[in-house]
C-alpha cells in the first residue's frame, strides 16, 4: 500500500509539443491542499497513535479473537492503510510533478521515513496471521460473512508463509526498506536530470525518446546516438543502482528461502509460475511470426537494406506527420469508450474536468505515464507526457483505462481493491483496443487503414515481444548478479543477448545501443513487473475476441470483472467469458490476433 506510483510503459513516449491546446494539470487538493496543511499533521498524529494502539490491542492476541473482534481488527488495519496511503500518494504525486525539486524530494523522504517508523509495530500482524492454523481462519470465515469477504487478502498473505522470517528480522527488513527506496530515488532523479543536445536543441529524456518516432531519419539517428552518449556518461551510476538493487533482492530472497528471483513477483501477482512460464515460452516461440516478420515488412516499406535501432518506431513513409491536439485526443478516446458502454465514458469524464490528469511535458517532471489509484475514498490520478503524437492518444486511452478500473474497484475497500499486476493491465489495454478499433472502423481509405494497423501491431510488439525480452533480461541479470558484481559491460552484454533474438534478423545494432537498459524504470521500481504487460495484452486479445463473437451481455460481465479488483483469482474472473489463462493454448489465441493483423498487412502488399 505504501509503494509509490512509477512510470508505466516502454516509454518511447513523447515530449515537448506545440499547439496542443489547454493541457490539464493535477489538482491534488482532494488529497491535501499543501505539504504544510494542518490536515497532514492531523493525519500523521492520528496514524502514529493508531499504529501504537493497534499493536497494543492485538499483538500476541490474534489467536484469541472471535469473528466480530477479528473483523474489527481487519477494519482498523484497513483504516491505517488508507491514511498512510493518502499521505504517501500526495507526497509521491507532488514529487513526480517535479523530481528535481529538493523540497519535494525531502517531503517525500520524510513522509516515507515517518510512516515506516509508525508502521513498524504492525509487522506482527501478518506474522501472527501466518502462525494461525488454516482451520482456525476457516471457522471464523464460516461464522462471519463480512470477515469471509477478506479471505482473498488472507490467502495472499498466507502464500508468503513458507518464506516468513522471525518477527525480529521482519521488523528489521521493514525498517530497512527506506534504504532501497533511496536507490529508486537516485535512479529517478538521475533520469529526470539528464539533458540531451540534438541539432542544437536541449531536451530531457522524454523529448529525446520522442524524436525516435519522427519522420526524419537523420533526426532519429541523431537522437539515438545522443541517448547512447549520455547513457554512457552515466552508465556507472545506473550499473551501481542495478547491482545494489539486485544484490539486496538476492540477500532477502536467500534469507526467505525463495526458490527463484521471480517468486516474490509471482506471489504478489497471485499467479502460478507455470502460467508465467507458459506465457513467456509462447511469446518467445512466436518471435519469428510476430516481430521478425513485421520488421522485415517494415524494412521494405522504409526502403532500407538493413533496419537500425532508430527505425524501430519510425512512422511509415506515407504516414502524415500531424499533431493531435488535446481536444481531439479527448474526443477520440471518450467516443470509443462511450460507444462500448456509456457508463465507461461517464466514469472517465471527471478525469478531464476535475484536475485528475497532468498531461504537459515540463522540466523535471518524471518521464513516462502512469495511473495511480491513491486511496479508495479519494480517486485515481493519471500522469502523461503528452506531445500530440498518435501514440500519445493510445497512451491516454491506456492510462484512462487504468483509471476507470481503479474507480470501479474502489468499492472493494482498501485491502481488496488493489488488482494484481497481471490483471491490472486488463482495462488499460482494453481501452487501447476500443480506441484503435474505432479509429480503424472510421479509416478513410486503405492507406489510413494500413497506417493504423501497422501502429497497432507495433504497439502490441512493444507490449508483448519487447516486454518478454525485458523479462528475460531481468531473469539473466538477477541470475548473473548471484555470481558477483556486474560491470557495465556485463550488463550491456546481457541486454544485447535478448535484443537480436526478439527483434529479429532485419536489424543492425549501433554501437552504444548496449546501454539502453539504463532508462527502463520498471527494472528498478518493480523487478519482473514487465511480464504483466504481455499477460494483459494476451488476456485482452482473448477477451476482445469473445466480445466480437458474442457481444450480448459482454459489457455487464466486463464491468463485474473490473469491480472485483483484487477480490478474485484470474481463473474465477475469466470463467464467465469461457477463458482460462492456465491453458497453454490461451496464449496462442491472443498471439494469433497479432499474427492475423500482420497477415492483413502482408496482404495489402499483394
Amino acid at each position: 500500500m505504501l509503494t509509490l506510483p512509477f512510470p508505466l510503459r516502454d516509454a518511447n513516449a513523447s515530449s515537448g509539443g506545440k499547439n496542443l491546446g489547454d493541457l490539464p494539470e493535477w489538482d491534488l487538493s482532494d488529497l491535501y491542499t499543501a505539504p504544510d496543511a494542518a490536515e497532514v499533521k492531523r493525519d500523521l498524529d492520528w496514524l502514529e497513535e493508531a499504529c501504537r494502539s493497534f499493536a497494543a490491542d492485538y499483538e500476541g492476541k490474534l489467536d484469541t479473537l472471535d469473528a466480530p473482534a477479528f473483523l474489527d481488527c481487519v477494519k482498523r488495519n484497513e483504516r491505517i492503510q488508507s491514511v498512510a496511503g493518502r499521505i504517501m500518494s500526495y507526497a509521491g504525486l507532488r514529487y513526480y510533478q517535479l523530481t528535481t525539486d529538493a523540497g519535494r524530494a525531502k517531503f517525500m523522504s520524510d513522509m516515507q521515513d515517518r510512516i515506516t517508523t509508525f508502521t513498524t509495530p504492525l509487522v506482527f500482524f501478518t506474522l501472527e496471521l501466518n502462525r494461525l492454523p488454516d482451520n482456525h481462519l476457516d471457522t471464523l470465515f464460516a461464522e462471519n460473512p463480512d470477515l469471509a469477504r477478506y479471505k482473498p487478502v488472507f490467502d495472499r498473505i498466507r502464500a508468503m508463509k513458507p518464506y516468513q522470517l522471525s518477527d525480529e528480522l521482519e521488523k528489521f527488513l521493514h525498517d530497512l526498506g527506506v534504504v532501497g527506496d533511496a536507490w529508486e530515488k537516485l535512479f529517478d532523479e538521475t533520469i529526470a536530470g539528464l539533458t540531451f543536445h540534438v541539432n542544437g536543441e536541449e531536451l530531457n529524456i522524454e523529448g529525446t525518446l520522442n524524436l525516435l518516432t519522427e519522420q526524419d531519419r537523420d533526426l532519429r539517428e541523431a537522437a539515438a546516438r545522443e541517448l547512447a552518449a549520455v547513457f554512457a556518461e552515466n552508465i556507472r551510476t545506473f550499473a551501481r543502482v542495478h547491482n545494489t538493487q539486485a544484490k539486496e533482492k538476492e540477500v532477502i530472497d536467500r534469507w526467505r528461502g525463495m526458490p527463484s528471483a521471480q517468486t516474490a513477483r509471482h506471489l504478489s501477482n497471485h499467479v502460478e509460475p507455470e502460467v508465467v512460464e507458459a506465457l513467456r515460452n509462447a511469446v518467445v516461440d512466436a518471435y519469428p511470426k510476430l516481430s521478425h516478420r513485421y520488421y522485415e515488412l517494415k524494412r521494405k516499406w522504409l526502403g532500407l537494406d538493413r533496419m537500425q535501432v532508430w527505425d524501430r518506431n519510425a512512422p511509415l513513409p506515407a504516414q502524415e506527420t500531424r499533431t493531435v491536439n488535446w481536444t481531439e485526443a479527448r474526443e477520440t478516446v471518450m467516443n470509443a469508450y462511450g460507444a462500448f458502454d456509456p457508463r465507461m465514458a461517464e466514469i472517465a469524464t471527471p478525469f478531464f474536468d476535475k484536475g485528475w490528469i497532468d498531461a504537459g511535458v515540463k522540466p523535471g517532471k518524471a518521464p513516462g505515464a502512469f495511473a495511480h489509484p491513491t486511496v479508495t475514498d479519494v480517486h485515481p490520478y493519471v500522469m502523461l507526457n503528452y506531445l500530440g503524437k498518435p501514440r500519445d492518444v493510445m497512451t491516454l486511452a491506456h492510462e484512462l483505462g487504468h483509471g476507470v478500473h481503479q474507480v470501479l474497484a474502489a468499492d472493494q475497500g482498501e485491502m481488496l481493491s488493489s488488482t494484481p499486476l497481471t490483471l491490472a493491465e486488463t482495462a488499460s489495454v482494453f481501452g487501447e483496443m476500443l480506441t484503435f478499433r474505432r479509429l480503424l472502423d472510421n479509416a478513410r481509405d486503405d492507406a489510413e487503414k494500413k497506417t493504423l494497423l501497422a501502429g497497432k501491431v507495433e504497439d502490441m510488439i512493444n507490449t508483448v515481444v519487447r516486454q518478454i525480452a525485458f523479462y528475460d533480461f531481468e531473469c539473466k541479470l538477477h541470475e548473473a548478479r548471484r555470481g558477483g558484481e556486474l560491470t557495465p559491460d556485463d550488463i550491456n552484454a546481457l541486454w544485447m543477448s535478448v535484443q537480436a533474438e526478439s527483434l529479429g534478423p532485419a536489424f543492425d545494432f549501433m554501437e552504444g545501443y548496449e546501454t539502453f537498459w539504463a532508462y527502463i524504470p520498471h527494472f528498478i521500481h518493480s523487478p519482473f513487473y514487465v511480464y504483466a504487460y504481455a499477460f494483459g495484452d494476451g488476456l485482452v486479445n482473448a477477451l476482445y475476441a469473445v466480445y466480437r463473437e458474442s457481444p450480448e451481455g459482454f459489457q455487464d460481465k466486463y464491468f463485474e470483472m473490473l469491480k472485483a479488483g483484487g477480490s478474485k483469482h484470474h481463473k474465477e474472473l475469466l470463467a464467465p467469458f469461457g477463458l482460462d489463462a492456465s491453458d497453454p493454448a490461451f496464449w496462442d489465441k491472443g498471439l494469433s490476433m497479432i499474427s492475423d493483423m500482420i497477415d492483413e498487412l502482408e496482404a495489402m502488399e499483394g
